[in-house]
């Protein structure tokens, strides 16, 4: 099981590069589509340069630092977004992700729990949460953050799978089969393996 990439791929909706409206930041946002992460963060830096606070472009650098594995790069970046927008869902979000990628469970749980309290805050701030209540040990706070999760996204079959781990662990394994199982209904194919494993 690969949480970091798994993580990846829920949060990716909020991973949308966005345009700044400069011609150096949209170059960047091309270069980013096309995978060129490097010269993504040569044409952000040049914009940044005329526009220092610029929040998506201070972001969308933070992704491609990220994609390219340079994880304090991208938490500069991140860290500097959310200094001109503390209340900027996809920056908490994508800090939350960038911690949990690093091993770092409380510091992860710290970003999206400020994100949960935002008005608004979609379903994958609360399975950050419980993800990381979860690493930490927190059985009971993490099952009211899955179901919340599952409650705003019952066809999540990620979010299902991760509750089923948790059911798992705490030897209750009627509850992590019936989630195992709804979460390969729902397309979640890293689920058969645990289906195999705890439902015989």
């Amino acid at each position: 099981m690969n949480l970091s990439k798994n993580l990846l791929t829920l949060i990716g909706v909020t991973y949308l590069v966005v345009s700044c409206g400069d011609s150096s930041s949209m170059k960047g946002d091309e270069y980013y589509s096309d995978g060129q992460y490097e010269e993504a963060i040569v044409a952000y830096a040049s914009y940044l340069e005329k526009k220092p606070g610029n929040v998506k472009a201070l972001y969308n650098k933070g992704r491609a630092h990220e994609e390219l594995a340079e994880f304090k790069e991208a938490e500069t970046s991140f860290k500097a977004a959310l200094e001109q927008e503390p209340k900027n869902i996809q920056v908490l979000l994508s800090l939350s992700n960038l911690y949990h990628r690093n091993g770092n469970p409380e510091l992860a749980l710290m970003y999206a729990d400020n994100a949960v309290e935002i008005s608004g805050a979609p379903s994958m701030a609360y399975f950050l949460k419980a993800r990381s209540m979860h690493r930490i040990g927190n059985v009971k706070e993490a099952l009211r953050e899955y179901n919340a999760a599952i409650k705003m996204s019952p066809k999540n079959g990620q979010y299902f799978y991760y509750r089923g781990m948790l059911y798992a662990a705490t030897e209750d394994m009627a509850k992590a089969c019936s989630d195992f199982k709804t979460a390969l209904e729902n397309g979640y194919e890293e689920a058969q393996a645990s289906i195999a494993t705890y439902c015989p």
